[in-house]
Order: C-alpha cells, then structure tokens, then sequence
C-alpha cells in the first residue's frame, strides 16, 4: 500500500502552478511527432543488419508493447494529469519510493539523452561546415532550446509543432514514393517484388532478438505527450486523443517504413549499414539528394528530441519537488515555469558532451550503459501502478475513466510478461547485458534512496 502522505488530488490541482499555454493543435502535433523519433531514422540500420527482413516482425511485436503501454499510461494520465506522469502515477499506486525511483531515473535518461542528441546533430552540421568545431553547435543547440524553455510553454509546443510536422511530412513522402516503387509505377525504378523477402530469417532468432531489441529502445518519447498534457488546455482530451491515436501511427510510421526499406533494398547491403536505410532506400529510387534531404530530417528529429527531452526533464524534476522529493530551488516557477530546473536539466545535458571529449571509454561509457534499459524499468513501473490504480479509480471516482485499458486486467499481465522477456533477452546478449545490469543498478539505488526518504517523511 501506499504511503499515508500520498495524496490524492485532482486534475485540476495537479500542478496547477504550471501555465497551461499548450493548445490542442500544440499536443496533437507532439503525440504524433513523438512517435517518429531520432532512433528510428538513425538506429533501424543495425536493426536491419541483424534481423533481414523479419525487422518487419520485430517492429510489430515491440510495437504491440508499446501500445499496451502507452493505453495504461493514458488511462492513468486521462483520470490524474500531472506533469510528473508516470512518477506521479507511482506515487500514488505504489508509494513515494517507486515515484521517486522512477522519476529521477528517466530524469537521468533525458538529461543523458539531450547531450547525445546534441552531438548528433553537431556531427550532421560539421559534415555541411567542416571548419567548425562540433562542440560549438552543440552550445549553440542547448542555449537556443534552453531558451525556447525559459519562455512560455507555448515556445516549446510552437517548435514542436513545426518539428513534427517536418518528420510527419518527410516520413509521409517517403512511404508514398516507396509504395509507389514497389507497385512498379515509380519512374526509372524496376519493382523488386519479393526477392528481397525470401531471406526472412537470415540469421536466425538470434538476429531476430538483436533486431527486437534495437526496435524496443527506438519508441522512446511517446510519454512525453502525458506530460505536456497536464500544461494543456483540455488535458484530459488531449492524452485520449493522443492515446486513441497511437495504434495507427506506430503501424504506419515504424511497422510500414520498415516493411518499404527491406522490400526495396536487400538487408545485407552495405548502403544499409553505412548510410542507414532511409537513405538507401531513396537512393535505389533515384530520388536526387536523397542524403542531404534525410540529413535534413535526420537533424530536425534530433533537434525535435532536444527540445523534448529538455521539457520533459524540467518538468518531471520540478514534479518530483513539489511532491517533496528533491531539492526545493528545482520547483521555483517563474511565469508559470519551472525556469532552473530547465537550466539545470541543459547544463547536464552539456556536461555529458564534455565527458563524451575528456572521459569517452571510461565515465561516459559507464553513463550510457546506466540509461540503456531505464526505459523498460519506467514501462514496468507503468504496468504495475495501473493494475494497482485502476480497481481504485474504478471505487472511488469511475467517471475519470475517460481512457480504459482493454481488457483489463489480462493484458495489462501480457505487457509485464512482454517486459520481463525482454529483460530476460538483454541478459542472453553480451552487448546488451551490461546495460541492464548498470540500469538495475541505478533503479535499485534511488528505490533505496526513495524508500528511505519515505520513511524519514512518515516520521515527521
């Protein structure tokens, strides 16, 4: 059970300090550009190298997982939104140890995450302007949206839009020049049919695992949409609609961009793994500029993550102080913003860059295995406060149930059992298996932490 200081609060109090400058259009954009993320463009290669054609199989399945997640998360998020989100969620399902753990530790993962983004974004730049240093833009990037969420929250949700709308477009175009050159009809492109399929499983379940582990980690951002609702003018509409959406975007965006990329372009091309498959892809259409036109959507997208990952950061810590647990200068708001705990979540994100030039095999290597499995330990928290929360919300207030987890509680357990596979799966590959222990690692450390605070609050 909970512990007694957890209070219940309602949508309308949940950090009601915060403004509420997002609009629907602002929401609708970053649940459907969160969707298309960095990992994707940049990540799939590997993915491919590994899986052949069954990548297709791998996307799906993780797919189908974070579908599952992202239902409970919305549930939960529809009936108590809360910039805290999924931290918040724990909180009150599970007690102040288990929001405190989870919290922190994706806090950890976003400010880690907004230097890597960083550095791949200074990387496309410095091909275009290779005089500069690389670290210059990385500054440059960090205080432009370190400024963007200084200001009013609308500054953040107007980016996002525009960034979204970008990666909608460009991924849209893509999966319409490719049906087209797969049906035959694209000028000066032969259709290939199904010989790039008949390979399915070209290294057997191993390289299928090793592809559904690299797919897992590429949904990454879609609980960002939870915690820019509570900042929104309808948050509760906003997360169902995001929410209700999500299905087919994840089928579109990531299953169908896959499916055009391998039925195109043989999996074992070298163009796969050197230039990515999107820009292979392109290039066996004849499309001119197709490099230079998916470094373009390439930077936007990690542009897109920056400013994110930068919001969600700030907003999660200043979640976890207003519930008591964290230093206090983090909560100060100033116009409705939680201004140093943005500055705070940039200034981390930049000294990871930095560790990255003066510590790259030792201290930042350690800091990227710490984050490689947080996001399955917050998934997890997700899962087992919506088993806890639901059968309450249902007692005590069922009319909050705007958004229902289907057919509850069966694949609430199905999810879960899907979590625990993957960690059993990370635990099989070398590669994958320091990642998780290190991950462990740090979550047990702040439940420790978290628990006892939570237990030094009781005594109070």
């Amino acid at each position: 059970m909970p512990n007694s200081t957890t209070t219940e609060t309602t949508p309308q109090q949940a950090d009601g300090s915060l403004s509420h400058g997002l609009k629907q259009r602002h929401l609708s954009m970053i649940a459907l550009g969160g969707v298309i993320g960095a990992g994707l463009f940049v990540g799939s290669g590997s993915g491919i190298a590994a899986a052949g054609p069954s990548i297709v199989i791998a996307y799906a399945l993780s797919g189908v997982l974070v579908m599952l997640v992202m239902r409970m998360l919305g549930e939960m998020s529809a009936a108590y939104p809360s910039s805290g989100s999924f931290s918040a969620h724990a909180e009150r399902a599970i007690g102040p140890w288990a929001g405190f753990a989870a919290g922190w530790s994706f806090w950890v993962l976003l400010c880690t995450a907004v230097g890597i983004e960083g550095m791949g974004a200074a990387k496309i730049v410095h091909g275009w302007l290779p005089g500069t240093p690389q670290w210059m833009w990385v500054l440059l990037f960090m205080v432009v949206f370190c400024g963007t969420n200084l200001a009013a929250v609308k500054n953040f949700g107007e980016f996002e839009f525009w960034f979204a709308a970008l990666k909608v477009g460009a991924i849209s175009l893509f999966l319409i020049l490719g049906v087209l050159a797969i049906a035959g009809v694209l000028p000066g492109t032969d259709a290939p049919g199904t010989s790039n399929l008949s390979d399915f499983l070209p290294n057997g379940g191993d390289g299928l695992v090793i592809g559904l582990l690299a797919s897992v980690f590429a949904y990454g951002g879609l609980e960002t949409v939870t915690i820019a609702a509570a900042e929104s003018q309808d948050p509760v509409r906003g997360v169902a609609s995001a929410v209700r959406t999500a299905m087919w975007r994840i089928a579109v965006f990531y299953i169908g961009s896959m499916a055009v990329a391998v039925t195109l372009v043989p999996w074992n091309s070298d163009e796969v793994t050197a230039k990515g498959p999107y820009i292979a892809t392109l290039e066996h259409m004849g499309i001119p500029g197709a490099s230079q036109l998916m470094n373009v959507v390439i930077l936007v997208a990690l542009l897109s993550a920056m400013n994110a990952n930068i919001y969600g950061a700030s907003r999660i810590a200043f979640s976890l102080v207003e519930r008591g647990q964290g230093p206090k200068v983090l909560a100060r708001l100033s116009g409705g913003v939680p201004r140093i705990a943005v500055v705070t979540s940039s200034v981390l994100g930049f000294v990871c860059v930095l560790l990255n030039y003066w510590r790259p095999d030792d201290i930042f290597k350690w800091l990227l295995n710490m984050i490689g499995a947080v996001i399955l330990v917050v998934w997890i928290f997700i899962a087992v406060s919506q088993l806890l929360l639901r059968r309450r919300i249902e007692r005590e207030a069922p009319e909050r149930l705007v958004v229902r987890m289907w057919a509850f509680p069966w694949l609430t357990w199905v999810a879960l059992a899907g979590m625990a596979a993957i960690f059993v799966l990370m635990w099989r590959e070398p590669d994958t298996r320091t990642q998780l222990y290190s991950s462990g690692g740090m979550a047990l450390f702040l439940a420790a932490v978290g628990y006892g605070w939570q237990r030094l609050r009781a005594k109070d």
